[in-house]
């Protein structure tokens, strides 16, 4: 329907409340202005020279945008703000492709990297910059239970860690203040979706998933120069690695994956600053292990959340596969009664849960489509359960023709790819032994 999606402008303007930000997306007469608003705090530097601030909002805009053309995928997008070269072109169509794996699935578009997507940029080149940053830490805070492992670990080795919240809900702000941070102390963002890609999804438009991760990853190099922090760690784990859909390269997690971060970091340190570092703080870990590390946490077992369903009411809905993950992979550490307090009821115990159930221990076609661990550690997890708390009693109600096999994820060993500095490593290595 429309041939062309453009990346007309970015502006931004530093007031008295904060930096204000606006894009500006065209695609025939469809016009579409998102905006995002970081609130001044004591800690936030707005004085960075135009060309920093230009560059860093510029790359924003670039992950932005893919939301935006998804509603009808045009076969040309130009960019008109900067130029890009050959390798970066390459980088964003990647990133697209790759995170528009599960879109492209879900709506049965067959499509290839070469031609799903004509990219081209029409601005002046740019050279990257460097920063005065410092050995300090910028932790995003997502209200689930692996960015609160990465700030305890952190914090407790003696790291000057700083919480990031993006859009800021009753989970974030309350795991941020069990951490130690008021409501004023860390970095905020605020990110409005324009109400025209809404009103055009209400209307039947191509819609889907969309890299979120590598959006956050964009404004994580934003606030790391407004807080002069250079340590940007993220939670993702080892198991974001694993496919979604099996015998294919679909990955909802594709923007939390190692093939991400390695190239965002290359891209980063060549075409932005070689100053940042941003990495995954967790990628060493397996979920069982976080989620071993987490239970070892109990003040804040009364405000995590990562239910996408009940996000808005900030509760677990206890009816999707989101809470039946993280129920399951934390069931091996803490028993029974309290983690059904937790979540509502026994998730295990639940039969509407049965389909959910086959998808997270992989006897379905495909895994959910939501941020959960591998198969193997859901097993290993529901093995680790029946063996502590079901041993010698009635089994909960999806357990009772389960057939458990010796736990296949170590709890005492760490994944290799990673991007951690060795005191960094050491940090996970001191946690993970005691």
């Amino acid at each position: 329907m429309f041939p062309e999606f453009v990346y007309e402008e970015f502006r931004y303007d530093v007031q008295p409340d904060g930096l204000h930000i606006r894009f500006l997306f065209r695609m025939g007469i469809i016009a579409f202005e998102p905006e995002a608003f970081i609130p001044a705090r004591p800690f936030l530097h707005f004085d960075l020279d135009k060309e920093v601030l230009d560059l860093l909002v510029f790359n924003i805009g670039m992950a932005e945008l893919v939301s935006y053309w998804k509603s009808f995928c045009p076969p040309l997008v130009t960019v008109k703000p900067m130029a890009l070269d050959e390798e970066q072109t390459a980088f964003w169509k990647k990133l697209y492709f790759h995170g528009l794996g599960e879109f492209f699935y879900v709506n049965g578009i067959k499509a290839t990297m070469e031609d799903f997507m004509t990219l081209r940029s029409t601005g002046d080149s740019v050279a990257p910059v460097h920063l005065p940053l410092e050995d300090c830490y910028l932790v995003p805070i997502g209200g689930g239970k692996d960015s609160v492992v990465s700030l305890e670990c952190l914090k407790s080795a003696g790291a000057d860690c700083l919480p990031l919240v993006m859009n800021p809900r009753g989970a974030t702000i309350l795991c941020a203040a069990r951490g130690g941070y008021g409501r004023d102390q860390f970095v905020e963002i605020k990110r409005t979706i324009h109400p025209q890609l809404l009103d055009l999804n209400a209307q039947g438009c191509l819609n889907g998933h969309t890299p979120f991760s590598a959006m956050l990853a964009c404004y994580t190099l934003l606030a790391s120069a407004l807080t002069g922090r250079r340590h940007i760690a993220l939670s993702n784990e080892n198991s974001a690695n694993e496919s979604t859909v099996a015998g294919t390269m679909v990955n909802h997690q594709y923007s939390k994956s190692l093939d991400f971060e390695d190239d965002f970091r290359h891209y980063v340190a060549r075409y932005i600053s070689p100053d940042f570092n941003y990495f995954s703080f967790l990628r060493p870990l397996s979920e069982l292990q976080i989620a071993m590390l987490f239970a070892r946490n109990p003040q804040y077992f009364d405000v995590f959340k990562s239910c996408n369903v009940g996000s808005k009411q900030d509760i677990w809905c206890g009816h999707c596969a989101k809470c039946l993950f993280a129920f399951i992979i934390l069931s091996p550490f803490i028993e029974p009664q309290r983690l059904a307090r937790i979540f509502g009821h026994n998730l295990l115990d639940d039969e509407t849960l049965k389909l959910e159930f086959d998808q997270l221990r992989g006897v379905a076609e495909t895994k959910p489509f939501e941020c959960v661990g591998t198969i193997d550690e859901v097993n290993s997890a529901l093995s680790m359960t029946l063996s502590h708390w079901y041993s010698d009693g009635e089994r909960p109600a999806l357990l009772k023709n389960y057939n458990a096999l010796p736990p296949t994820t170590p709890l005492d060993t760490l994944f290799a790819a990673h991007n951690l500095t060795p005191w960094q490593l050491q940090c996970l290595e001191t946690k993970i032994k005691n």
